[in-house]
């Protein structure tokens, strides 16, 4: 059908082209070595269940240090947000009976001294 094999996707030139070899790329190679199984070491293994705790706090903090990195200009942000909406909005919440400029006196007693308490 005279196809190049560089554009037939089934083809190994254009797995190779595209990047999608696996076969000379070095994360393939480590995945293979991953897979073979090694001798058993006491002391590794030893080793390796004391650092689990410490790998598993590390972790947990690197994610809250993420999620906190990742979040820290939304508390601006709403704000910002919520400034914009009471300014579009502001005949929502102003009531047009209150906007009348109505005094109203208020009287306030002074509080009287009492002599009982002095003692």
């Amino acid at each position: 059908m005279k196809r190049n094999p560089r554009k037939v996707k089934w083809t190994k030139a254009y797995r190779r082209v595209h990047g999608k070899d696996m076969t000379q790329d070095s994360t393939f190679e480590f995945e293979r070595k991953r897979n073979r199984p090694e001798r058993y070491d006491r002391n590794l293994a030893e080793n390796v269940l004391k650092a689990i705790p410490k790998i598993d706090k590390i972790r947990v903090s690197r994610e809250e240090r993420h999620h906190k990195n990742r979040m820290k200009g939304n508390k601006e942000k709403d704000r910002k947000e919520a400034k914009r909406e009471l300014d579009t909005s502001i005949h929502l919440v102003k009531d047009p009976i209150a906007s009348r400029d109505i005094k109203v006196n208020v009287t306030q007693q002074l509080p009287e001294e009492n002599p009982l308490m002095e003692e």
